[in-house]
């Protein structure tokens, strides 16, 4: 009977395939992870080792393979199986995102506003195990401005000032005090006088130091119900939630990364926005990269569509090739390319002509697109090999005879 491997003699048979990079690192962690604390002979070890590298041997691509064509191919067809709208988050009431084929129109146009940015907040040791010190991080992040805290804003063309009757379950709920207001509003609004009413503590009266206008009371209350009072630009909502494990962590609607790396209480080694924008300008175009692909197998994965990462991966790849994020259209990738005939091809056609024959542009006709317009064989497949003769064959030919 064949002898049972202890684990250093599975362990060194599986260092020397990490040695041999027949696969990849990854395939070979995933199998010691498999074998881990399971009896198994030399023989079945082996069978299985052989298995996996002919596998993957199989699954690579060949050379000269249209990927391209694939990969649009096999994100385009599902794609046309995907719902139009789906304003929902699971689990947390009124908090709406887009998903579907317009959140994944809008990654691959990489638009710089997307219509609903969300940010995922985790929180340091402390604060995520207590809801009070979670609740705290999240007023911090919580754009605030008087209108949110305010019952009512009055202006009275009378006496030529503005009322401003604060809500105390608001304050209270935003950790806010009257004379906090006051301060922010006095700080922005210079030319005019703010204090709080005698009479009442919650009600803050607005005097302009200068006569205004009959008209311009009301466009100054306007300004003074957005100003802001605490918190960071463009995030107006942010949610306290707990996970499995019991640990409290925050979910925003509206996105401000940069800032929300710098703010007290809030873990920035595992924070994430959708706004790939966003993170582009604050991590990096490499993790920019990566959240196109995260990004683009969730909106898929969510319509039950099984896409292969990799097809996403070429995509993302071609979308930020360059340090910069391109849209996949006449202003990004395909307005960009050498080819004259390919550019002309996708849109705009007569312009793109023109344009080149005014500069003078050459046509080397080595993609696809350019080839099949003037009908020539395209460079895939058997079409990547040139074929020559040497200029000496028959003397080499008589030689070999003699």
């Amino acid at each position: 009977m064949a002898q049972i491997l202890d684990k250093d003699q599975i362990e060194n048979r599986l260092n020397v395939l990490l040695k041999k990079k027949l696969v990849p690192d990854s395939i070979v962690e995933e199998l010691r992870d498999e074998l881990k604390g399971r009896r198994i002979r030399k023989d079945q070890l082996e069978e299985i080792i052989t298995e996996i590298v002919n596998s993957y041997e199989l699954a690579q691509i060949d050379p000269g393979s249209a990927v391209g064509t694939v990969a649009a191919q096999s994100i385009g067809e599902p794609g046309t199986q995907m719902t139009l709208q789906t304003f929902h988050y699971s689990g947390v009431a009124e908090m709406s995102v887009l998903r579907g084929l317009p959140r994944l129109i809008e990654i691959l146009d990489a638009r710089k506003n997307p219509s609903t940015p969300t940010m995922l907040i985790y929180l340091d040791q402390n604060a995520e195990k207590e809801e009070e010190l979670a609740k705290q991080v999240s007023r911090r992040i919580e754009l605030t401005t008087v209108n949110k805290v305010a019952q009512s804003v009055i202006h009275s063309f009378s006496e030529g000032t503005i009322k401003i009757k604060l809500d105390e379950t608001l304050l209270k709920d935003k950790g806010i005090e009257p004379q906090t207001v006051v301060k922010k509003i006095q700080l922005r609004r210079k030319e005019c006088k703010v204090e709080i009413d005698p009479e009442e503590v919650n009600v803050i009266i607005i005097s302009p130091l200068k006569e205004l206008k009959f008209s311009d009371l009301p466009k100054l209350a306007e300004k003074i119900r957005e100003i802001t009072i605490k918190g960071i630009k463009n995030v107006s909502r942010v949610v306290v939630m707990k996970n499995r494990e019991g640990k409290y962590f925050l979910q925003s609607e509206g996105s401000n990364f940069s800032e929300l790396l710098r703010i007290p209480g809030v873990d920035p080694t595992r924070c994430y926005t959708t706004d790939i924008t966003q993170i582009a300008e604050t991590l990096g175009i490499e993790a920019s990269r990566n959240a196109l692909v995260k990004e683009s197998l969730s909106v898929m994965k969510e319509q039950g569509l099984d896409v292969d990462k990799r097809h996403v991966m070429l995509v993302s790849d071609l979308m930020t090739h360059t340090g910069e994020i391109l849209q996949i259209g006449r202003h990004g990738v395909s307005g960009k390319k050498s080819s004259v005939f390919a550019r002309a091809a996708f849109e705009v056609t007569v312009k793109h002509l023109l344009d080149a024959a005014i500069r003078g542009e050459y046509d080397p006709l080595e993609g696809i697109t350019e080839n099949v317009i003037v009908g020539q064989t395209i460079a895939l497949g058997t079409g990547i090999v040139d074929l020559t003769m040497s200029a000496n064959y028959r003397e080499f030919s008589e030689e070999k005879k003699d």
